[in-house]
């Protein structure tokens, strides 16, 4: 070490002091001293600290100065160091990478081979591109696979899988595919069996359903392998009974309730409401919302047209109330236990009007209303108009005028879940609707908790939690709604646990088994984990946050294990091909999001990553992708695509995307037209009326399409989004695509997952308007060659929404836009 001279006196160490005996014989003997006047203490302290502190000072610099001369010659011949590393030194970087640093031996006379095979036993219109090489080569850990519509990544899929096998010789079993729909499975499994055969590979049928799988049937044997969860069953299975269905095949956009899962939940209901004075508690208030008719705004137009005839309506409104109760009664649903009948009155803008009845020891009212299965023409004796529109009247008078709370039995079937409930009889259900905030439409108690629960819970989110996390304005009765969701959702996690065997949602299983939850990864024997080493995931654009965890989670456990896993074996470390196309993503609704495939480096770190992109559609002509790109521009995209016709597609004439006013009727006579020409059709539609609306157009194509074969039909009318995968020559599409409402709740559980912008409050409506135009894309890139979109009028309040028709530019050679010519 250098010597160097201290900086200031005030850094010297003090001289050391006596010992402490000394010290005490010393402090009383000066004590004494100084209370004989023999000494001045303050006096004496400040010379001895002062003399004290020069001397020592001087003594040093002299011994400084004189041992400095005397070792300066020693010192010349010693390194002098100077140690300037920091006191503590900073531990090794993280490595937050899923996958080990290797790269999939593939030499250059591999690739030729393998060319040289896929060009004698594919035929020429089969022979990939130099993009699908890239996928089909891939050697890095990670691969994102950007595909567009049309863009035959399938037999891509298929190739590289037979790459890993045939040519590398990793086992099957150390690779899983993952399709989303049951149709989607079949299809790859079909398409796996017959290029495996061109190379003489027997791939059994059994072989190739474990390979191709579902995320859910992938889950299921992770948690049965948990003690005392052999036999577990999924919630989502239960009522399940088709053999010909395997748990693989399993649809995770089907939301519908069975008979057997209702009685599941009606079972839990019944359990609570009798053990829970609060759910009880809260049920009661849910009741009342749900039943009470809602108010109108008295300056609504069907208002200011009834308040007129108002004196009137009360005049023959005694009249129509025995009309309506004898109705009720010849139907078997008059009078209802727990409702006292009664006609008792109510005030009307000084006009009198009466009820049927009022609940049982509660200030309720209760009004009859006018079933649909009653004939619309019916009418009182001498009365000019019907039964059903003296009751609008009335209906609407009560809705704006009012003000005491009234319950409105719309129908006898309400009228009946109301009773079994007002009896007691919990195991029937809640015997109610109720309508979220932002969702379309009410739907039974039950079927709106699960609907609400399954959102939450796709988005990676515990319900409890996310409830604990949200907030809603004083007297929403969403606030009640969702503290009584928590208190459900619990039980019936218990409740479902409880049966022989275990029952379990896919949620559950896949966030046990999440980030959350590394140690439940731990328990897995390594042949359980192995067929997710090697994962290549289609559609992955519609993955919801949940799987991504699961994912994260399972690829961080393999690499955790390290070689120990793939002993004796040739499928070594671990990898990720990920296929998507993020304008068609469709199901933000249910939870999906495309962030995680548009960022996808950022959700799956990896020493080194390859991107493809393909962006050669071999199904559709280019005015029609031209025209369905169009309705996706401007929005936040993985940058660099622009899909071109290729293939035969190339070659097809250029058919502008023909948009026009919505008419069922020409609508109908254009696809005959088409249908006579021997092209095969699909006609698009966004709600099940339209579908009939539809049917009473095209009767003469549906008989003619009927009497094939199913092979041979060509004639197919499905949903915007059931249509996705699918293609024929000509596609109807009848109605705009637009995001009718807002959902406080969803918006607040979006940002709790961290998806949307920040400082989006309405973050997931946001998404939303966005997807109305994906959806647009989606159902355009199914046509071949010809595209037809049949649009209603956008007027008053709807015309201020996001639509997809608004993205229409007739200026563009791809679209004729016929509307209002």
């Amino acid at each position: 070490m250098s010597h160097e001279l201290p900086q200031s006196p005030a850094q010297l160490i003090p001289p050391a002091q006596l010992p402490w005996l000394r010290r005490l014989a010393a402090r009383l003997l000066g004590r004494g001293l100084s209370r004989l006047q023999a000494q001045h203490r303050d006096s004496w302290f400040l010379g001895h600290a002062t003399g004290q502190r020069s001397g020592h000072v001087d003594g040093l610099r002299e011994g400084f100065e004189q041992g400095r001369a005397e070792g300066y010659e020693a010192g010349r011949q010693v390194l002098v160091i100077r140690d300037t590393r920091p006191e503590h030194g900073a531990g090794p970087g993280q490595d937050t990478n899923l996958f080990e640093d290797w790269r999939l031996p593939l030499s250059a006379e591999l690739k030729k081979r393998f060319k040289a095979d896929v060009a004698q036993r594919l035929p020429a219109t089969a022979q990939p591109s130099a993009a699908q090489w890239k996928l089909i080569f891939s050697d890095t850990p990670s691969t994102c696979v950007v595909a567009g519509a049309g863009a035959g990544k399938s037999t891509s899929l298929v190739l590289r899988i037979l790459l890993l096998r045939h040519y590398l010789g990793y086992e099957l079993d150390a690779m899983t595919v993952v399709t989303f729909t049951r149709e989607s499975r079949l299809d790859f499994i079909k398409r796996l069996q017959q290029i495996f055969a061109l190379w003489q590979i027997d791939l059994a049928p059994a072989a190739a359903r474990e390979l191709v799988r579902t995320f859910h049937s992938r889950i299921l044997p992770l948690v049965r392998s948990l003690p005392g969860f052999a036999q577990l069953r999924a919630f989502e299975n239960l009522g399940n009974d088709n053999p010909g269905l395997s748990e693989a095949d399993s649809n995770p956009f089907d939301l519908r309730l069975n008979d057997a899962q209702r009685q599941q939940l009606n079972s839990c209901y019944s359990d609570l409401l009798g053990g829970s004075p609060r759910f009880a508690e809260l049920i009661s208030a849910l009741r009342r919302e749900a039943l009470q008719l809602k108010p109108l705004d008295p300056d609504h137009p069907d208002v200011q047209k009834r308040v007129q005839v108002t004196q009137l309506a009360a005049q023959r409104d005694e009249e129509l109330c025995d009309v309506i109760e004898d109705l009720w009664f010849g139907a078997g649903s008059w009078p209802i236990k727990g409702i006292e009948p009664c006609r008792e009155t109510v005030q009307i803008r000084g006009s009198q009007f009466h009820v049927h009845g009022r609940l049982a020891g509660q200030d309720a009212l209760v009004v009859l209303g006018f079933d649909p299965s009653e004939s619309a023409q019916y009418q009182r004796p001498g009365a000019k108009l019907s039964v059903r529109a003296e009751w609008a009247v009335k209906r609407t008078l009560f809705q704006a005028f009012c003000d005491k709370p009234l319950i409105w039995l719309d129908n006898y079937a309400s009228a009946k879940r109301l009773a079994a409930t007002l009896a007691g009889d919990a195991v029937a259900g809640p015997g109610f609707e109720y309508k979220v905030s932002g969702e379309l439409a009410p739907a039974p108690l039950l079927d709106a908790f699960v609907s609400a629960a399954g959102f939450i819970e796709n988005l990676g989110l515990d319900v409890s939690a996310a409830v604990t996390a949200m907030s809603f304005p004083p007297g929403d009765s969403d606030s009640v709604f969702f503290e009584a969701l928590a208190l459900f959702w619990k039980a019936l996690e218990s409740h479902l646990l409880a049966q022989s065997p275990p029952v379990m949602s896919y949620n559950r299983m896949f966030a046990l088994f999440g980030e959350n939850n590394p140690e439940n990864l731990r328990l897995l024997p390594d042949p359980l984990l192995r067929p997710l080493a090697h994962l290549m995931i289609d559609e992955f654009q519609d993955v919801s946050p949940q799987i991504v965890s699961w994912l994260r989670a399972s690829l961080g456990e393999i690499r955790r294990r390290g070689a120990a896993m793939h002993v004796g074996r040739n499928a070594q470390h671990a990898s990720l091909m990920c296929v998507g196309d993020d304008w068609q993503s469709i199901y933000g609704w249910r939870g999906s999001s495309p962030k995680y495939f548009i960022e996808f480096s950022k959700t799956f770190p990896s020493p080194a990553n390859t991107r493809v992109m393909l962006v050669d559609n071999y199904r559709s002509q280019q005015h029609v992708i031209d025209a369905a790109e169009h309705m996706v521009k401007g929005m936040a995209t993985i940058v660099g695509k622009k899909a071109r016709a290729s293939g035969p597609a190339a070659a097809l004439p250029l058919s502008s995307v023909r948009v026009l006013e919505r008419d069922e009727a020409a609508l109908g006579q254009t696809v005959i037209e088409h249908y006579r020409r021997g092209e095969s059709i699909m006609i698009l539609f966004r709600k099940s009326s339209d579908k009939l609306l539809i049917s009473q157009h095209i009767d003469e194509a549906v008989r003619m399409d009927f009497s094939l074969p199913i092979e041979q039909r060509r004639l197919r009318l499905l949903t915007y989004h059931s249509a996705k995968g699918l293609q024929a020559d000509t596609v109807f599409m009848l109605g705009d695509c637009q995001y009718l409402t807002s959902s406080p709740y969803k918006n607040q559980v979006y940002r709790l997952a961290g998806l949307g912008l920040p400082g989006d409050a309405q973050a997931f409506d946001t998404a939303q308007k966005q997807e109305v135009q994906r959806l647009a894309y989606v159902a355009m890139t199914r046509a071949v060659r010809h595209c037809y979109w049949h649009v209603e009028a956008a007027r008053g309040e709807i015309a201020k929404l996001p639509r997809a028709a608004a993205q229409v530019d007739g200026r563009q050679a791809f679209f004729e836009d016929l509307r209002g010519t």
